[in-house]
């Protein structure tokens, strides 16, 4: 319940798709910051160096037409009377574009053309570049290969100085108070936008991300069932996972359905384990109550007859020997599980036949028996496992069957492998038997357990890496064939 919460309401700050989103704003954010401080910083570098070159042009025409004070006397007297004329007494003069032109004298004053005075504002671009207090400042502009920032009345220029042809200097200055409007203007537009589209993009993440996990909450989603004890459940496709979340979703398919089998496969052997146990009960139960009850008539001094005694004690000895028996099998299976080391050599699987064939000859010299085990066929296993798997074969077949029923027993090699059949035509199986016949203590028909030796007979022919194939019908009898690599 705890994942299922998580996978469905839990929306806050630490979550992957708040994350994401804000990773995303912030490098488009970063970005944007980047984008607009260097186009800003290109305009503002394109846009003074466009000022620095009319200014270094203009100082470049006056020094070479090699005008004198005088003559920019006569040039400047129609632009102070402009000037003065409209009224814009804080204007340069003469004045162009915002440009303005001011000629200094040596003590570092504005200079009058002819009768007309300087204006404000040019008295206030040479006291901003030096003035009287630094007539030197004023000197060096004429020298400087680029032009420098002042500052007039809170307003930025950039100025630069010329020297006539009669030693007078000339202060030009232009200002960039336009510029730096633009340019504000321009921060202002680009924050308006960027914060629109950081909006914008927040959004669209939020919807992409979502989209995107919803895999991943199906993921969630169905590790809770599974959580709550429904194994069967599989997270579904989705037509909107990328490759790396649909490579996660069969990877986490693959291990549920590992994780339903291993559970599969723990219940089944807990009941196997329960079922053995049971039946092993009962096996043994039967012999020691048989023999405990022979001990008590014998304690109880019930046995005076010798012949009696004899018959108990022949009882009893055989009741221990079944349980003997009982424990040798149970001891061989114990060993077959853990996978013991078989001492592999060459065997000859017809010999095997042939020694198990007569056998059964002097066990039973009356039951028909056909034997195909000609030659030598040799392969690599262990000799005992064989003996002991064709002895309970035998033994199956002499116990399970009447002593008139044929038996077939027959070794050859087949599609790279050697087949080993024992088969009879006594009563078979009916399909549920057979079906367990494998399992330990199973009993057909109420008959005695026979399901020890198959399995031990399973377990040899694994251990050997071969398998065992069971046919049997009602009345057809039974075969059964071990296929055996060579």
């Amino acid at each position: 319940m705890r994942l299922r919460c998580l996978g469905r309401g839990h929306r806050g700050i630490h979550s992957l798709r708040a994350k994401l989103t804000l990773a995303n704003v912030a490098l488009l954010a970063l970005g944007i910051i980047a984008a607009t401080a260097i186009s800003l910083m290109a305009a503002r570098h394109y846009l003074l160096d466009k000022i620095d070159s009319e200014l270094l042009a203009t100082r470049s025409a006056l020094q070479s037409a090699g005008f004198s004070m005088r003559q920019i006397e006569s040039l400047g007297e129609l632009g102070i009377a402009m000037d003065q004329f409209t009224g814009a007494d804080a204007k340069a003069l003469p004045s162009s574009n915002g440009s303005v032109f001011v000629a200094v004298d040596t003590a570092g004053r504005p200079a009058a053309l002819g009768p007309l005075k300087p204006t404000a504002r040019q008295r206030a671009v040479a006291e901003a570049a030096g003035g009287s207090d630094d007539p030197a400042a004023l000197a060096a502009l004429a020298a400087e290969t680029e032009p420098r920032d002042i500052r007039v009345n809170d307003t930025p220029y950039r100025i630069i100085g010329a020297r006539l042809s009669d030693g007078t200097l000339v202060l030009i200055a232009t200002s960039t108070d336009a510029l730096h409007e633009g340019m504000a203007k321009a921060i202002k537009l680009d924050l308006a936008f960027g914060t629109v589209l950081l909006a914008l993009l927040a959004c669209l993440t939020l919807i992409s991300v979502s989209r995107r996990m919803r895999p991943l909450e199906d993921m969630v989603e169905t590790s809770s069932a599974i959580a709550e004890g429904d194994l069967t459940r599989r997270v579904p496709s989705s037509r909107e996972a990328t490759l790396e979340v649909e490579q996660l979703r069969l990877a986490l398919n693959s291990m549920l359905h590992q994780v339903e089998l291993a559970h599969r496969t723990r219940e089944h052997s807990s009941a196997q384990l329960r079922r053995f146990v049971a039946d092993a009960s009962h096996e043994l139960r039967t012999p020691l109550s048989a023999i405990r009850g022979y001990l008590q008539l014998y304690d109880k001094g019930m046995l005076n007859d010798p012949d009696q005694r004899k018959r108990a004690w022949v009882r009893v000895m055989a009741e221990a020997d079944r349980m003997g028996r009982l424990v040798d099998e149970l001891l061989c299976l114990a060993r077959l599980d853990q996978q013991p080391e078989l001492r592999f050599r060459n065997v000859d699987v017809s010999r095997l036949v042939r020694d198990a064939a007569d056998d059964l000859r002097v066990q039973q010299p009356d039951r028909p028996l056909t034997v195909t085990a000609e030659g030598a066929l040799l392969i690599r296993a262990d000799e005992s496992g064989l003996r002991q798997v064709l002895g309970n074969l035998v033994g199956n077949v002499r116990t399970h069957t009447p002593a008139e029923v044929p038996v077939h027993l027959e070794v050859r090699r087949e599609d790279g492998v050697v087949r080993l059949r024992v088969a009879d035509e006594g009563p078979g199986l009916a399909e549920e038997d057979a079906a367990r016949i494998f399992d330990r203590f199973f009993r057909a028909g109420g008959g005695a357990g026979s399901g020890l030796g198959m399995a031990i007979v399973q377990g040899v022919v694994k251990a050997h890496g071969g398998v065992v194939r069971v046919d049997t019908a009602p009345g057809e009898g039974l075969k059964v064939t071990i296929s055996l690599p060579i």
